[in-house]
């Protein structure tokens, strides 16, 4: 049984594939004969009847040609699509559309590559139009004779919606409204006529059912349907790729379209420039389309007052004046490819939900978008020049805290500055608080300065800096005097053994022991003592440096009262600057008595590391060790002064 089936099956499928075949063969020798036998065997129904024998000729989209015929490109039951269409057959198309009465099937019909003249054109228009047909579509038609005037019968229609696609004129001097008032006056709901170098269009003669009509790619002007009160019912204006020049003509245009919501004004030459006249848009506009035009910053004083969506694409708006007529209804605006340096403000949008300003001129935008745009639910502002500073850290923080309201994140968001840093995505852009808060380095910076001024003020307090450096100056004048005084000597004579550098309460014992021991007895020994050898009319520390330069030997008799001398400091700091400037061994240290380690003030570090460092003679208790006290003294100032110095020490004796 199973065999059977499919053995009938495919001798079927054999026998319509033949049949096909033996019709596609006939059909053109044929083709008058049967259309005319078709039209008088059903004459009630000759439409559909046609239909049917189109479906045997040109089945599953075979095309087919032979001398001046036209070519079939589709052909259903309710769609025929027909191309060549010329003089010599565009007669028989209309008597074949002649058939089609309304009521029949056919709704759709497109021709393709039409070249006829005026007045076929108008018979095939005028036939067309009191068919079954609905869509009729044109595509490439050229006119070849001369426009003449022609009485169009706009009655009984079925047609809803005419499209012609490059349509040319070949007459070049013919009178305008013979031509767009055939059109104008069409009491449909939908006109397309697109690239057909159209400059002008008549405004209906009477109130239009048009309500979508789509001039795209034209030569239309500012002219256009000027004080036309006829349009009431149109919705849908699409005027793009034509010549319009002035925003402010474009809206009083539309001031008498009480219905019209959709308005396309996009690749045009609009230009604002804010000054004279108010703008007059249609109250019922919601959705414009100002894309491509030549609109700076006016272009927002003339806007519609209802517009909720608005296209601003690819101008040359640099910002979003503050000011301006408020837009209540506004909740989409783009603003793609302009100038704008900043996020606009939502001052005069308060209902903006969806905002784009890609490849504008941003560098860091504005952190506090969303708090003043709170219903703005997409924001797409990628490819933008962003400058990866402090200042776009708050806004990638914003990224983190919106919820995913950026369009496009992370890869349309890529820092083109600092060259160092430009293809990182923002949010692998990361800086440390303390070098974006200003305050905060600031206060950082200002608390380290203080710290270290206290540490260095500690510092000097602690080792005395400031005793030093005036004792330094006191050196360094009495240096530069004493150099200028003796302009021609050679160097400091000396004139002494040893100077002498003690408290005054230990006077008594240099007086007593110290003195006469090195002065008297064997070896002379000469010493500078400042109640004796200081000059008169002198500072004391020019005295000090003075005796200390004149004499080989520096004796410093150690001890409590020592440490607390002032002038003791003055004397120890100018010797050991004299042992380290001259290189020489010239201190000699005797501790008269111990000193505990806790009376020794801070400033006297050096006597800290000289009592450290170098041997010092003890002054001993017992007498029977003086004499190899004062033996030891004597080897450490042994040295022979210049001559007249030694008889003097002499005469002394």
């Amino acid at each position: 049984m199973t065999q059977n089936m499919s053995f009938l099956r495919n001798f079927f499928l054999y026998k319509c594939l033949f049949a096909l075949i033996f019709w596609n063969h006939i059909s053109l020798c044929v083709e008058d004969e049967r259309f005319t036998s078709a039209s008088n065997n059903f004459p009630g129904d000759g439409s559909n009847q046609k239909i049917k024998s189109l479906t045997l000729l040109y089945t599953n989209g075979h095309q087919s040609k032979a001398n001046s015929d036209w070519v079939v490109i589709q052909n259903t039951t309710e769609s025929l699509s027909l191309s060549e269409i010329t003089n010599d057959n565009v007669k028989k198309l209309v008597t074949l559309l002649s058939n089609f009465r309304q009521g029949s099937r056919l709704q759709n019909l497109t021709l393709t590559n039409v070249a006829a003249n005026w007045t076929a054109l108008m018979e095939l228009f005028q036939t067309v139009w009191h068919s079954s047909i609905e869509y009729f579509n044109l595509n490439s038609v050229t006119q070849l004779s001369e426009v003449e005037s022609y009485d169009f019968d706009y009655s009984g229609t079925s047609m809803k919606a005419l499209t012609v696609k490059k349509f040319l004129i070949t007459d070049l001097y013919f009178i305008q409204d013979d031509l767009y008032r055939i059109f104008a006056d069409m009491n449909i709901a939908d006109m397309t006529i697109t690239d057909a170098d159209m400059i002008h269009m008549l405004c209906p003669s009477s109130e239009s059912h048009f309500r979508y009509l789509n001039f795209l790619k034209n030569d239309l002007t500012d002219f256009l349907f000027q004080k036309c009160d006829n349009l009431l019912q149109l919705e849908t204006l699409i005027l793009q790729k034509n010549k319009f020049e002035s925003l402010l003509k474009v809206s009083f245009m539309t001031s008498r379209m009480k219905s019209l919501r959709y308005l396309d004004m996009s690749s045009n030459l609009l230009r604002h420039s804010g000054a004279g006249t108010q703008c007059r848009w249609a109250e019922s506009l919601t959705e414009l389309d100002l894309s491509s035009n030549q609109l700076v910053d006016a272009v927002f004083e003339c806007l519609p007052v209802n517009v909720r969506k608005l296209g601003l694409e690819n101008n040359q708006i640099s910002s979003v004046p503050r000011g301006v007529a408020e837009l209540k209804s506004l909740e989409e605006l783009n603003l793609a490819s302009n100038r704008l340096a900043d996020l606009p403000g939502c001052g005069s949008f308060p209902s903006l939900q969806f905002l784009n300003i890609e490849m504008n001129s941003i560098l860091t935008p504005s952190a506090d978008f969303f708090q003043s745009c709170p219903r703005v639910r997409e924001l797409q502002a990628g490819h933008n020049p962003f400058k990866c500073s402090c200042e776009l850290q708050a806004f990638v923080r914003l990224e983190r805290q919106s919820g995913g309201k950026l369009f496009g994140w992370p890869a349309a968001y890529v820092c083109e500055y600092p060259e160092g840093l430009r293809g990182t995505e923002l949010k692998d852009f990361h800086l440390s608080r303390l070098a974006c808060n200003t305050t905060l380095l600031l206060v950082t910076a200002l608390l380290l300065t203080l710290v270290l001024v206290a540490a260095v003020a500690f510092l000097c307090i602690y080792l005395d800096v400031p005793w030093y450096v005036r004792m330094t100056w006191q050196w360094t004048q009495t240096k530069r005097r004493a150099w200028h005084s003796r302009p021609g000597d050679a160097g400091t004579v000396l004139q002494f053994h040893a100077f002498i550098s003690y408290s005054e309460r230990d006077s008594l014992w240099v007086k007593n022991e110290l003195i006469p021991n090195l002065e008297k007895g064997e070896g002379c020994v000469q010493l500078c003592q400042h109640e004796r050898n200081f000059i008169p009319g002198k500072s004391i520390v020019e005295n000090i440096i003075n005796c200390i330069e004149k004499s080989y030997k520096s004796i410093f008799v150690l001890s409590p009262n020592f440490v607390q001398s002032e002038w003791c400091h003055y004397e120890l700091y100018f010797a050991h600057h004299k042992l380290f400037s001259e290189n020489s061994n010239s201190l000699i240290l005797i501790l008269l008595e111990p000193i505990p380690p806790y009376l020794i003030p801070a400033r006297y570090h050096k006597l800290k590391a000289l009592m450290a460092k170098r041997t010092y003679l003890e002054w001993p208790k017992e007498r029977s060790k003086r004499a190899l006290f004062w033996a030891n003294l004597r080897a450490a100032i042994s040295i022979n002064l210049p001559t007249a110095v030694e008889n003097r020490c002499g005469e002394t004796d």
